[in-house]
């Protein structure tokens, strides 16, 4: 990028950033008192918490990266984990992870893996305690348990969408329930439903694989602008640096829509991470970057198939990656070097509505803890 467009790509975001606190301290001025405050064992909690989970990119290849200023923006504006990891590798077992407290032994991406996976997960704690989610997922095919979407004119499906980014419809207690299945939707009926009566209080968004930084669509899908999306092969690559471009694009205008409707409140919290780390081509730990971890990710022994016959055995983490957590009324400028991952932010949100723990989430003797420092600026 020549120096002249880095200025004004910059400057534009910067201009984007001071619109976003706007809302925020909109919303603060108008939301409930100040004893409403968010905590582990306190009575009261966030009104709302959106995830926006994104691929397999590194904190270091995001954070400060030229291709991703929105993103840098937003992490050097609000609340950034310095020390936040993926569970494990690869894709499929970090969202399991996310919303059922553990990967169940699962250490590959093959969606067609997962027939009879009965086990509880956020959705059944939710629903127990009453409290409104849906998930919304860009291209969301019309039979919602195909693995890819959307259908092609020949009759093939491009890989836009991806069942193993979507945890919910793995699960069979949601996939089975023709009622559970409707609170999973596609990602344009966002805007209109938190500008609804009825604007759901955990809202969990998976951009397609043009816009997550995932890539592997190599042809133009009419109607499908950020399409075609190849994979890149090197960290900033002009195939990585346009992945990035575009999942920055693309939170950029989710962050807008939520932080604009009227079910952002002052006690709302967005969360924005990636599953894991880089995919580099490091045999030794089954391609991706690295495999360091924390907080009960999964130990895989010594030359295990799934992983590598050079895998030397040990924590198999999903890396450093980035995690933003932006607010209303919360901490600005705020960068929190506790060990998390993605049974931490389970763990919060659980904490929030008091639903109980799933799986590791809560092991505080394994490293396993709440992330309120992000939400609430302390310790």
């Amino acid at each position: 990028m020549r120096p002249r467009s880095r200025l004004i790509t910059l400057a534009a975001s910067a201009a984007c950033l001071t619109l976003v606190v706007a809302a925020a301290a909109s919303a603060a001025a108008s939301g409930p008192g100040p004893g409403h405050q968010p905590g582990h064992g306190r009575s009261s909690a966030f009104d709302r918490i959106f995830v926006i989970m994104l691929e397999n990119h590194s904190r270091s290849s995001v954070i400060d990266d030229p291709n991703a200023p929105y993103l840098t923006g937003l992490a050097h504006t609000y609340g950034m984990g310095a020390a936040y990891y993926g569970v494990t590798h690869p894709s499929m077992p970090n969202y399991i992870a996310t919303i059922a407290g553990d990967n169940f032994g699962l250490q590959d991406d093959n969606d067609q893996n997962v027939v009879n996976l009965d086990r509880p997960n956020l959705v059944d704690q939710l629903e127990a305690h009453h409290i409104g989610w849906d998930a919304y997922m860009q291209t969301l095919p019309p039979n919602k348990l195909d693995r890819f979407g959307p259908t092609l004119p020949d009759g093939t499906q491009a890989p836009l969408y991806a069942k193993k980014h979507n945890p919910f419809v793995l699960f069979d207690d949601v996939k089975n329930n023709p009622a559970r299945m409707a609170h999973v939707k596609g990602y344009r009926r966002l805007g209109a439903d938190l500008n609804g009566r009825n604007a759901p209080r955990f809202v969990w968004i998976s951009p397609n694989q043009c816009n997550d930084m995932h890539g592997g669509v190599y042809t133009a899908i009419p109607g499908h602008p950020a399409t075609p999306c190849p994979y890149g092969a090197t960290k900033d690559d002009p195939n990585d640096a346009s992945l990035k471009a575009k999942a920055d694009m693309f939170v950029h205008g989710a962050v807008q829509t939520i932080t604009h409707s009227k079910a952002w409140t002052r006690h709302s919290a967005i969360v924005i991470v990636t599953d894991e780390n880089d995919f580099t081509g490091n045999t030794e730990t089954g391609g991706w970057e690295n495999a360091d971890g924390c907080c009960d990710s999964p130990y895989v022994p010594a030359a295990d198939p799934r992983v590598s016959t050079s895998w030397p055995g040990g924590t198999y983490g999903g890396g450093l990656i980035p995690a933003i957590v932006v607010t209303a009324s919360g901490p600005r400028h705020f960068v929190d070097h506790t060990p998390y991952n993605h049974y931490s932010l389970l763990t919060t949100i659980e904490d929030n509505w008091h639903l109980g723990h799933l799986g590791h989430a809560g092991d505080t003797a394994g490293g396993v803890v709440p992330m309120w420092p992000l939400f609430t600026g302390r310790h």
